[in-house]
């Protein structure tokens, strides 16, 4: 498993009868890889995956893997209330031909360390997979600390990689100081991704990646490769769409990022709900009015609403 590079963590596209539209999904991968993704991350918190059933997250994974064909990995988010249900999604992820997975604290219980350790480790053992740990304190109200993820990765080998969303990025620096290049370490922050590369992320699980990949990858790049006013010329435009990640609502907004530039549409599932009045208008006008000013990118793919 390749832990690098820019891998969004996929909407999951729904019909007007709220089923889920596996068609414009498969489409939406590819198009995603087209335009410089390196991976495809499905069913985390952006995808929705606490209102899939456990035969609608099988599908999805499905939809993603048939879809890629083994050009780039497909990575499994493990959610779950129980620990016995997440090592059922693991090892069917594994079943279905996917190349890596996502391992979030459970939903709801919010556990003291050993309970938590426990349910990872569950996890990190079903299968032989590649494995990220997901640590969103702000989230799931479950803290992963750098200590703690310096254990976990003494312990389990195919523990080889770190989501960090704590929207410190202190933690990055805490983490790589203990493990030093043991552990990849991805920004799960939107508006925190340079920031993050500065101290030694070398991934992005992207959200605003959805609707605007080819800005996603360039940015991330220009970060890496240390091109500093590149970097901040396309971070500057981009930081208003960037900061709706990091909302309550992120999902409802970066699926209206989409359904704005032609890529997909605004459905979510109850209990979310679409935004409506004055909520959406200025939302649409924060969109639209960064859009208008949208950098030229220089891309031939077509889009998966075929645009």
């Amino acid at each position: 498993m390749n832990w690098k590079g820019v891998m969004p963590a996929i909407t999951t596209s729904f019909t007007e009868d709220l089923h889920i539209d596996h068609d414009f999904m498969a489409r939406h991968c590819r198009w995603l890889l087209e335009n410089g993704c390196a991976g495809i991350v499905a069913l985390g918190s952006l995808g929705e995956g606490a209102t899939l059933s456990f035969e609608e997250k099988l599908q999805v994974l499905r939809t993603c893997v048939a879809a890629v064909h083994d050009r780039a990995p497909v990575v499994a988010s493990v959610s779950a209330l129980t620990t016995s249900e997440a090592v059922a999604i693991a090892k069917a992820a594994a079943d279905l031909g996917c190349d890596a997975l996502m391992v979030l604290p459970p939903y709801v219980y919010k556990g003291n360390w050993r309970e938590m350790k426990t349910h990872v480790a569950a996890v990190f053992e079903a299968t032989p997979l590649s494995c990220m740990l997901y640590n969103n304190p702000v989230a799931y109200g479950t803290d992963f600390l750098p200590e703690q993820i310096r254990e976990l990765a003494a312990e389990y080998g195919n523990f080889e990689a770190v989501k960090e969303s704590s929207t410190d990025v202190r933690r990055i620096s805490a983490i790589r100081a203990l493990l030093d290049r043991h552990l990849e370490i991805f920004v799960g922050v939107d508006d925190a991704v340079l920031e993050a590369i500065g101290v030694g992320a070398t991934g992005w699980i992207a959200g605003l990646a959805n609707a605007l990949p080819r800005e996603s990858v360039d940015l991330f790049n220009f970060g890496m490769s240390g091109e500093s006013g590149k970097a901040f010329d396309l971070y500057r435009w981009f930081l208003p769409l960037l900061r709706m990640d990091t909302t309550p609502d992120f999902v409802q907004l970066i699926k209206l990022v989409q359904a704005e530039v032609g890529i997909g549409n605004a459905r979510v599932r109850p209990p979310r709900l679409e935004l409506v009045d004055d909520e959406l208008e200025q939302t649409r006008k924060t969109i639209r009015d960064t859009l208008r000013s949208r950098p030229q990118v220089v891309t031939s793919c077509v889009s998966p609403n075929g645009k």
